[in-house]
């Protein structure tokens, strides 16, 4: 982890909202829409990590590629550096291809395999008019160096290297356009754990000397707390939960974080933790559930919990922030507002709740 970076945010999200519709019937009208990404806010600072975590379909890589416009976001605010990208032309966004890049999450398949590794890093080169012939040849090899890759690599086919390769090879095109942000989208969840610590610490010292700022998307909570400086929790579509890395991890407050910290597997025999086991499914993005999204599964559902949004509550300032959505936090006059009042406390809340509200 990072020192925790300063001055304004680099990228700014504000109520973004993905919707995919859903067809049916003979003409394949729209009968309904996914909510895949439903009123999601963040801000991410110049050199910081901030990690998106949450099961499998919760929204996160959707989150991601619609930051990049990589998939057109449905409603919402995203500013990168002061300009508002949602209405860039195409010229601007060309720009802006060069700097926001991504790490895709399938070393394998996010590779041509008809290309060699030198075309693969130095398309963007030479798309973007800025190298040719011999420059762009000192390029990629200069990146395939700063990846850890002998230069002579560059001729080969992606076939011909190991998961981990491939993975610091994307990692090579994704730097070559020196962008300033990077989506990493899963980016070491297909290769073994020994290989994974490698591209993590390949990153983090990327990161150190190229003043990078990540999103850094991943469902395991071991690697989030190793990389990430802040984290952001995703249920169907919502954030739940931001705080700082250690704040999250030493206090979860949301019934969810709590339930996903509790499955977290702990690296030592002598430790016992108790697991929180949800009970039923996750609801249907079609139709998500009244009031907050996870009070059907919630061990600590009240009757408001089912009709009304949770509210939004705030400890700290800045970076040092602790956000959560729920109403165990909040006050019967503060559940329709935006921004409530940390003075009253449910007594539901327990004793997180009580460090929460004596770390104001």
């Amino acid at each position: 982890m990072n020192e925790q970076p300063t001055g304004h945010p680099l990228l700014e999200v504000r109520g973004l909202k993905k919707y995919f519709p859903l067809r049916s019937g003979l003409f394949s009208r729209v009968s309904a829409w996914i909510k895949a990404v439903d009123d999601v806010s963040f801000d991410v600072y110049p050199g910081e990590t901030l990690g998106l975590v949450g099961e499998s379909g919760c929204g996160k890589t959707t989150v991601g590629r619609s930051i990049l416009r990589l998939i057109e976001p449905t409603a919402g605010e995203i500013r990168f550096a002061g300009m508002d990208v949602r209405r860039l032309d195409s010229t601007q966004l060309r720009w802006l291809r060069r700097q926001m890049q991504i790490i895709f999450q399938d070393p394998y398949s996010s590779l041509n395999p008809r290309m060699t590794v030198g075309a693969i890093i130095g398309e963007a080169l030479y798309v973007h008019g800025l190298a040719r012939g011999q420059e762009l040849d000192r390029r990629v090899q200069e990146l395939l160096a700063q990846v850890g890759l002998s230069p002579s690599y560059r001729s080969r086919y992606p076939h011909e290297f190991s998961g981990g390769q491939r993975q610091r090879i994307g990692i090579a095109r994704a730097l070559a356009l020196q962008p300033r942000f990077l989506v990493c989208d899963e980016p070491v969840s297909a290769l073994d754990v020994s290989i994974q610590a490698q591209i993590l610490n390949l990153l983090q010292d990327l990161q150190q000397e190229l003043g990078l700022s990540y999103l850094f998307i991943s469902h395991d909570l071991n690697v989030v707390e190793h990389i990430a400086d802040r984290v952001a929790v995703m249920y169907l579509g919502k954030l739940v939960e931001m705080a700082p890395v250690d704040e999250l991890f030493r206090n979860p407050l949301h019934p969810y974080t709590q339930a996903l910290m509790s499955a977290n597997p702990v690296p030592d025999p002598t430790i016992r933790t108790r697991r929180i086991v949800l009970a039923g499914d996750v609801p249907s993005p079609v139709q998500p559930p009244a009031g907050c999204p996870f009070h059907p599964r919630c061990p600590q559902v009240m009757a408001r919990c089912k009709t009304i949004a949770p509210p939004l509550v705030r400890s700290g300032h800045g970076k040092d922030e602790h956000v959560v959505w729920c109403h165990l936090y909040g006050t019967a006059e503060s559940e329709t507002a935006s921004s409530p009042s940390l003075s009253s406390w449910s007594s539901t809340a327990g004793d997180s709740g009580a460090a929460f509200l004596q770390g104001r």
